[in-house]
């Protein structure tokens, strides 16, 4: 079992990988990082380096860019007890519809979804 997050460096991002370390704390459970491909050599240290830092099992999962697919299938090849999003804020329009990757993984998820916003 483990819990799966994506890894974007945005605050969205952050305060998903935050909310997933919290949770495998609480479960005493390994993570699955996903991570989007598009990070900076500096990003990817940084990442390397909170991981280390939070001292939990954890292995890192290259993307392919479809981040949704990837959260999607990480979960399901790793047998995950759950999978933690980002969700931004949005307009008052923009409430009325969830965004589309948040979407896909709440409806195609093989397992529970955590959604934290900052």
């Amino acid at each position: 079992m483990a819990i799966v997050v994506g890894h974007l460096s945005t605050v969205e991002g952050k305060e998903a990988l935050a909310a997933a370390l919290t949770e495998a704390r609480q479960r005493d459970t390994d993570v699955v990082v996903v991570s989007s491909g598009g990070e900076t050599p500096q990003e990817s240290a940084a990442l390397a380096s909170h991981l280390a830092d939070a001292g939990l099992e954890h292995r890192v999962v290259e993307g392919t860019g479809d981040l949704a697919d990837d959260l999607v299938r990480a979960a399901s090849e790793s047998g995950a007890e759950l999978i933690v999003i980002g969700l931004r804020r949005r307009s008052p329009v923009g409430k009325l519809i969830l965004g589309s990757g948040a979407q896909r993984i709440l409806l195609d998820a093989p397992c529970p979804v955590l959604a934290v916003k900052p």
